[in-house]
């Protein structure tokens, strides 16, 4: 059987949260209002301290595309988007372990809660052969709803679709690698026989320490 390697990718594969970069970004370019970004920072300041779920966090993120045509993303050109403001802040201890998966004949998996449009430019340009995200809803209209298709690939969710991928490409997990930040991610880390903790939250580094998890930096 073919054994894989699972990368989170907020402060995992990256060194900061994707999506903080890309609200900067909107707000930049204007796309997104000061209400949203205030409503944004205070479910955070409530995320942070466990006192607001995952899922509902990535249900908020989502909504920044409704009413978007997915022929002209939000982003405009999401490669030089990626370039330019996503790529420089990948975090090297990741890439390196990336490069050793894929030196060992590895299948590569880019595992993520983003979505895919903003997340297939990196997932090509580092070479991943499957990525498992969120997959953004279109409406009857043709334009993105600002809500999932699918389950959001978060928690329990993103084992599971990782699991959907294992049994369909035969990878045994059980010999497979995982590489996770957010207590959250504690559901695909313990389906896999090594599992490595980056970076990790408290109650994420507890687990680790607990279940002796090799605890990763970004460099």
């Amino acid at each position: 059987m073919k054994i894989a390697a699972f990368f989170d990718f907020d402060k995992t594969l990256l060194s900061t949260e994707s999506a903080r970069i890309g609200v900067k970004y909107l707000w930049e370019q204007k796309r997104i209002s000061l209400p949203f970004i205030l409503k944004m920072l205070t479910i955070k300041f409530f995320y942070d301290r466990d006192l607001y779920s995952d899922e509902k966090m990535a249900r908020l993120m989502l909504r920044i595309f409704k009413g978007v045509d997915p022929h002209e993303f939000v982003i405009g050109n999401v490669d030089q988007y990626y370039r330019e403001r996503i790529k420089p802040h990948l975090a090297p201890n990741l890439v390196a372990k990336l490069e050793e998966h894929r030196n060992a004949g590895h299948v590569l998996v880019l595992l993520s809660a983003g979505v895919r449009h903003m997340l297939e430019p990196a997932a090509k340009d580092l070479g991943f052969h499957h990525l498992i995200c969120t997959e953004l809803e279109v409406g009857t209209d043709g334009l993105f709803t600002g809500r999932q298709a699918g389950r959001v690939c978060i928690g329990e969710g993103k084992r599971d679709l990782a699991l959907e991928l294992a049994q369909r490409e035969g990878i045994d997990m059980a010999g497979s690698f995982a590489y996770g930040n957010h207590h959250s991610d504690t559901f695909i880390l313990e389906s896999v026989g090594h599992p490595t903790a980056v970076e990790p939250t408290a109650t994420l580094r507890k687990t680790a320490l607990e279940r002796g998890w090799p605890i990763l930096s970004f460099r």
